[in-house]
């Protein structure tokens, strides 16, 4: 009986050493998957590559991939998307993303080719505003008027970097004052490529001061792969049934107005090249649409190209989208190419250009104690 007992107990302690051993195990499997002895920014999914150095800093590449061959890659310098590349109906995959080869072609003017724009995107009338009965006077670099931030705006700026897993956050701290506008303003701006092929881009700010601010992001694309000619074989399509008319620089010349009836009417799918030629203005589109349903994300824009089959789908939560056709492109391009007129296209998701000096726009006000919230994403796919 007593033997019985011994070989008991010896098995239960086997089998306790045997749970103990597995259990173990399994926690030194998942510690090495987890790389708990990395750093942070090692564990992350994204692709971290030096790219150059600016006024003294690091600037650095960093590549979101997911599992359908999507692939995008922006720097630090400015939150610039260098490169988006999508597969086609046949599966080869093109750059459909417009910009340049080197950090040297960002840090100099330009279109704003991906960058962050801030912070006050689209023009401000004169360089001039007014806010709680103090005037303040920008930087004027757009003929008589503020353009995207000024001189040295975001797209200008080393921002610091983080990585989480699947998401980029960059930060900047824009000093009081900065390019003429009140307040410290910390901005975080966060970069997710979904297996669903949207890149989501999701903006957050606050003030120390009474100022305004509106951000976007200035992507220009051409589903057919950039660098291969005009867009105007796309497509497009804007759930906006008002735009603003502007004056002869660009400047809101009142409150919104229907697209009813006129070329800015794209809420039915049409091909550029059947109506660029007859947009008031000649040349072609660059006009802010209203949307009436600000602060959901929401389906604001729709384009493909057949040939290649891509289809680039744009949400929001933004009041407006500036819609960009790239008339006055004439720069040096990816590969040693060159990009001329239509030859890219840009969905800017942003309030409307003049809001500080128009009350009846929506309000650009961001006040101490208030926080600036934005989600823009560009979904990828095939039609």
């Amino acid at each position: 009986m007593a033997r019985k007992d011994n070989r008991r107990n010896i098995c239960m302690v086997l089998c306790f050493v045997t749970v103990v051993i597995i259990a173990l195990l399994a926690v030194v499997i998942y510690l090495a998957a987890r790389g708990t002895n990395c750093p942070e920014s090692e564990m992350s999914s994204i692709l971290k590559e030096e790219y150059g150095e600016y006024k003294g800093e690091q600037v650095y590449q960093y590549t979101l991939q997911n599992k359908n061959n999507v692939k995008v890659q922006i720097i630090n310098l400015g939150g610039i998307i260098t490169n988006i590349f999508v597969p086609d109906k046949n599966g080869k995959t093109a750059d459909i993303a417009l910009g340049y080869d080197s950090l040297e072609r960002y840090t100099q003017s330009g279109p704003y080719f991906g960058a962050i724009i801030g912070r006050y995107a689209n023009r401000i009338a004169n360089g001039k505003f007014e806010l709680d009965g103090k005037n303040y006077t920008l930087e004027v670099n757009n003929g008589p008027n503020a353009l995207h931030g000024g001189k040295f705006g975001f797209d200008k700026k080393v921002w610091e970097a983080s990585e989480d897993d699947d998401i980029l956050a960059l930060k900047y701290v824009s000093a009081e004052m900065e390019e003429g506008y009140p307040g410290e303003v910390t901005v975080v701006v966060t970069y997710m490529l979904t297996e669903d092929n949207e890149l989501v881009i999701h903006y957050t700010a606050n003030t120390t001061k009474k100022t305004v601010i509106n951000l976007t992001n200035h992507a220009y694309f051409n589903l057919a792969g950039q660098g291969t000619g005009d867009i105007l074989k796309h497509t497009v399509e804007l759930n906006a049934d008002r735009y603003l008319p502007v004056n002869d620089v660009s400047i809101p010349t009142g409150d919104p107005e229907t697209v009813e009836g006129t070329k800015m009417d794209l809420r039915t799918p049409i091909k550029l090249e059947t109506v660029i030629n007859d947009v008031p203005g000649n040349v072609g589109y660059d006009h802010c649409y209203c949307f009436n349903d600000a602060g959901w994300k929401k389906l604001r824009a729709r384009v493909y190209e057949e040939v290649s089959g891509r289809k680039l789908e744009v949400y929001s939560t933004e009041p407006g989208m500036q819609f960009y056709t790239g008339f006055y492109l004439d720069e040096p391009g990816k590969g040693g190419g060159h990009y001329h007129k239509y030859n890219g296209f840009a969905l800017e998701a942003q309030h409307y250009p003049d809001s500080p000096n128009n009350k009846n726009f929506p309000s650009t006000v961001l006040s101490p104690g208030e926080t600036y919230l934005q989600t823009t994403s560009y979904k990828f796919g095939l039609v």
